[in-house]
């Protein structure tokens, strides 16, 4: 079976966003910080349709997150809006030509027909969980592995439900002393994480664990 693997980036004090989160600032005060690491890179750059960018460490991190995906996972807060979608119409954060390629499913509690963008992009909403959402997306994965994006809210829902098989967290060297913190509300369960590979590179240590 295809897993389902989560990645962040995660400030040394615990938080994947900060304060105040808003259509203005999507990652909250300062939260911007935490993908510097990533956004100067070339292999970044060419999915989000931009020129130049480095080489370093990093780049093959940024390589393997997308080896083997068949399918993205996301909660409401990533994709953006809120509240009801007749209210509030958003079509994402990353303007017709998103940088997935693939189908994507986004967590929400309110329903809204799929979303189709250019380049093989399609957003589907669904309201009836998180286990459902992770079915459809293994469904259309092809056998492939499904990620999980963001925010802290879904990754903490799947986390809880057991589901997550491989964790890698980009831990950024700054603190952000408040905001969306990675591993709250996670009730009595503890996962059991077994390290797999470190990787250190200009501003970021890529961390990646088994889940067990």
């Amino acid at each position: 079976m295809s897993e389902l693997r989560f990645e962040i980036s995660m400030s040394l004090d615990g938080f994947v966003a900060g304060t105040d989160q808003s259509e203005q600032e999507p990652l909250g005060r300062g939260g911007e910080q935490l993908h510097q690491w990533v956004v100067r890179l070339a292999a970044w750059r060419e999915r989000h349709g931009l020129e130049g960018g480095e080489t370093d460490a990093s780049t093959e991190a940024v390589e393997r997150s997308h080896e083997n995906v068949g399918a993205v996972l996301m909660g409401r807060n990533m994709f953006g809006g809120s509240g009801p979608w007749e209210e509030h119409p958003w079509d994402g954060w990353w303007g017709d030509d998103p940088p997935f390629h693939m189908p994507v499913f986004v967590v929400t509690h309110h329903p809204r027909p799929p979303l189709v963008m250019r380049g093989d992009t399609t957003f589907t909403f669904v309201t009836d969980g998180i286990e459902s959402a992770l079915a459809q997306a293994r469904a259309v994965a092809g056998g492939k592995d499904v990620a999980l994006g963001g925010g802290a809210s879904v990754a903490q829902q799947y986390l809880k439900a057991g589901l997550i098989d491989e964790l890698r967290i980009h831990l950024v060297p700054i603190l952000l002393g408040d905001g969306a913190r990675l591993f709250d509300n996670l009730g009595d369960v503890r996962p059991t994480l077994e390290c797999t590979q470190v990787v250190a590179a200009p501003g970021v240590t890529h961390l990646t664990y088994r889940v067990r």
